[in-house]
């Protein structure tokens, strides 16, 4: 399997209008939530074709997309900058108010296979997607232990564990007493890990759900 995102078809105009203002490209103008995770991996939120070019001077070679195939302006924008710049553009999906599926994080290990380095990983803000597969970067290509990994997902890089969004959280705690016993993460993902179960044990915090969904309008 390959993630490698198809050629962008530019319309104009209507790009960067969707961009700036249903993307909410004018709100991530000088705030990038940029983060090196690893040596050769950074993190942040949506770039636009001006921090594309700048990816690309600092040497990125992959810029992988959490945010899955897109025809919508930000996504042609990058894409065409990407092509520009020879940077190699990855398309995957990850969810950031869903426990994690079994498929999604196997396919996890083929993405970050497929990615050459240095890379940069982003989702819409930066906070959630790009937290989450900051974690499992750390923990499945770097070995790092889970609780070091899932640091990724903080407050800092605009994460908010009381919203729906905590699933994510949710998700490394219930490995967290498995790795203590020495279960390799696959392991316990294939003969442990209950989406469901993650699920139905969490709940989120109603302020926190109007902040991530109402006022800061988080995918």
């Amino acid at each position: 399997m390959s993630f490698a995102a198809p050629a962008g078809k530019r319309r104009g105009l209507r790009d960067w209008t969707e961009l700036i203002f249903k993307d909410h490209g004018f709100l991530r103008v000088w705030w990038h939530n940029l983060h090196e995770i690893a040596p050769g991996m950074w993190r942040s939120n949506q770039p636009g074709p001006g921090r594309v070019l700048a990816a690309a001077q600092m040497g990125v070679r992959t810029i992988i997309n959490l945010r899955g195939p897109r025809d919508d302006g930000g996504w042609q924008l990058e894409a065409e900058a990407c092509a520009a710049t020879g940077i190699t553009l990855l398309d995957f999906t990850a969810r950031s108010r869903a426990a994690p599926d079994k498929a999604m994080l196997h396919a996890t290990r083929e993405l970050f296979a497929e990615a050459e380095l240095p890379a940069l990983m982003h989702c819409k803000s930066g906070a959630d997607r790009a937290g989450l597969m900051s974690a499992l970067y750390l923990l499945v290509v770097e070995k790092r232990p889970a609780r070091e990994a899932a640091q990724q997902l903080a407050w800092k890089y605009g994460h908010v564990r009381q919203a729906k969004t905590g699933l994510l959280d949710a998700f490394f705690e219930a490995y967290f007493p498995y790795e203590d016993q020495g279960m390799a993460f696959y392991d316990w993902v294939d003969n442990v890990y209950d989406p469901d179960e993650v699920t139905r044990a969490f709940q989120a915090k109603g302020w926190a759900v109007r902040l991530t969904d109402t006022i800061l309008r988080r995918e």
